[in-house]
């Protein structure tokens, strides 16, 4: 079984977007997917952020097994970007950034989480 992804300690995420290191990356990105997780729970739409972490968020459709109907992939600097608000998702689709695909994977409507 996959473990949960748990949003961090504050004081952590405070510090890692302050210093928005290399190393920081893992915290930050599993930290703001927790909060998407949180916020949007279900398990219609994948959001990868490889190498670092993967949750099905928004509500319909439950995905068990195979590829996911709709998948969100995107890198670890796009996704902290995207989850502070210092890029939006119209943006972010239109440059490449941002590969998705079926159904529900406009996630503007969930962004920024910071």
């Amino acid at each position: 079984m996959a473990r949960r992804l748990l949003p961090a300690d504050p004081d952590q995420v405070s510090q890692a977007l302050a210093r928005r290191d290399p190393a920081d990356l893992r915290l930050l990105t599993k930290h703001f997917l927790a909060v998407l997780a949180q916020r949007a729970p279900g398990n219609s739409v994948e959001v990868r952020v490889p190498p670092y972490a993967a949750a099905q968020v928004i509500d319909g459709v439950r995905h068990k097994r195979g590829t996911p109907p709709a998948v969100v992939e995107l890198d670890a600097e796009t996704w902290l970007d995207l989850a502070t608000g210092a890029l939006a998702w119209e943006d972010a689709v239109a440059e490449g950034r941002v590969l998705a695909s079926g159904e529900r994977t406009d996630l503007s409507g969930h962004l920024p989480l910071a």
